[in-house]
């Protein structure tokens, strides 16, 4: 099968953008990036003035592993380089900030996060649309693109929350090397988003799959017990509701890819959750997957290899269905399925079924807010993603193989309402 290159409307600002930093490390006038992890440690050490990034859960470890495949396997660009450095820096200064915020606040890790919502689904499933839906609702909570990204601020002052203007500064940055990013996740700074930021915060997650070819770090990821970052997830998101002074018990809706492979140990932190279960297609997951890494990826690197994003994502995807599959059956907890089409097709009676499955009305009003939301261009800009299996060496007949063997028959698992 030929792969047709897909064009990049940015390829030539990357290219400028390249020579530009190769010059100006070439003369001296700028230090080139070190990726080592000693090194990246002593400059958010530096950054911030604190020494203690906390011992746990494995995170050093995890930086060891990230930086090796950055050297060995992404082939970064020497935009690539100063893109992964900026990341890991700013990941690495907001453990250290969060660590002495907890050492000043104690009862940070008593702010409840009671019920919360688990929008479960693969990326590319229709999870950011359930997520702003139910966001739509005031008797949720969720987070916000700005809290995740940068989940604990510089310095805490009542007239300035920097962190609006650091996620701000990154989302712009991003938009602009990157302007694909508008249509395939359109967002904003106070908009709902999923927490893959704070995962960034343990080193760990999809945050740096889908940027970077390093498949060695997401094969650890992927054998690793994960039960330790997501009790560090909860203590994040116990901080991100603190910081906002907001003592209700309103349930929080949480969305991200990740939790599809790694339930079990969601779960474990969050024993009381509700799961509202999506489903799509999955060849149209595999090459909306592939899509959306394709276009990070080439932002970073200059050597970019379609088929291999495309055999990565379908191996993915069935991995991360298989071990959905299997702890959904394990789990003692609400669920509700929702199909992809489905929701195309009757947005408001799936709505409803999932507030049935919560044991909530769902009240004119916020039905009016969701219809709002849906007529947004913003939202409306997602139908403008293209992408196709062929792009990325792939047919329908290898997805539903990969598929096939990937999930074998789980018991019937039990379903309760809330009560």
């Amino acid at each position: 099968m030929e792969l047709v290159p897909t064009a990049c409307p940015s390829r030539g600002r990357h290219v400028r953008i390249n020579g530009l930093l190769e010059q100006a490390w070439r003369r001296g006038w700028l230090s080139r990036p070190v990726l080592e992890p000693d090194h990246l440690v002593a400059t958010a050490r530096a950054r911030t003035g604190l020494q203690d990034l906390g011992s746990g859960p494995g995170w050093r470890d995890r930086l060891e592993r990230l930086t090796e495949a950055l050297h060995a396997q992404a082939a970064l660009s020497p935009l690539g380089t100063v893109i992964a450095y900026g990341q890991l820096v700013s990941a690495l200064a907001d453990r250290a900030r969060v660590h002495a915020l907890w050492r000043r606040h104690p009862e940070i890790l008593e702010q409840p996060i009671a019920q919360p919502i688990i929008v479960l689904g693969q990326m590319r499933s229709g999870s950011t649309r359930m997520q702003r839906l139910l966001a739509c609702d005031p008797g949720f909570a969720h987070t916000r693109f700005f809290e995740s990204w940068n989940p604990v601020p510089i310095q805490r002052r009542n007239w300035l929350d920097d962190r609006r203007v650091r996620a701000w500064i990154g989302l712009r940055c991003a938009q602009w090397l990157n302007p694909e990013f508008r249509v395939v996740h359109p967002t904003g700074l106070t908009q709902p988003d999923e927490e893959i930021g704070l995962h960034n915060v343990s080193v760990f997650g999809a945050a740096f799959e889908a940027q970077w070819r390093i498949p060695s770090f997401a094969a650890a990821g992927e054998r690793m017990d994960t039960r330790a970052v997501y009790a560090e997830f909860r203590r994040l998101l116990q901080t991100v509701a603190w910081l906002r002074k907001d003592r209700s018990a309103r349930p929080w809706v949480l969305k991200l890819p990740q939790f599809s492979q790694d339930l079990d140990s969601l779960l474990a932190a969050f024993p009381d959750a509700r799961l509202v279960c999506l489903d799509r297609p999955a060849g149209a997951l595999v090459a909306s997957s592939a899509s959306l890494a394709h276009g990070q990826m080439t932002v970073q690197s200059d050597a970019v290899d379609r088929r291999w994003i495309g055999a990565e994502w379908l191996r993915k995807v069935a991995l991360r269905q298989q071990r959905m599959t299997e702890a959904r059956a394990r789990a003692d907890v609400p669920q509700v399925d929702v199909g992809f089409h489905a929701m195309n097709q009757d947005w408001e009676g799936e709505m409803r079924r999932v507030y049935a499955m919560l044991g909530l009305p769902l009240t004119e009003a916020v039905r009016g807010r969701m219809a709002r939301y849906l007529a947004q261009p913003r939202h409306k800009r997602l139908a403008g993603h293209r992408y196709t299996l062929a792009d990325f060496g792939l047919s329908e007949g290898q997805v539903q193989r990969a598929m096939n063997a990937a999930t074998a028959p789980v018991p019937p698992r039990r379903v309760r309402a809330v009560a």
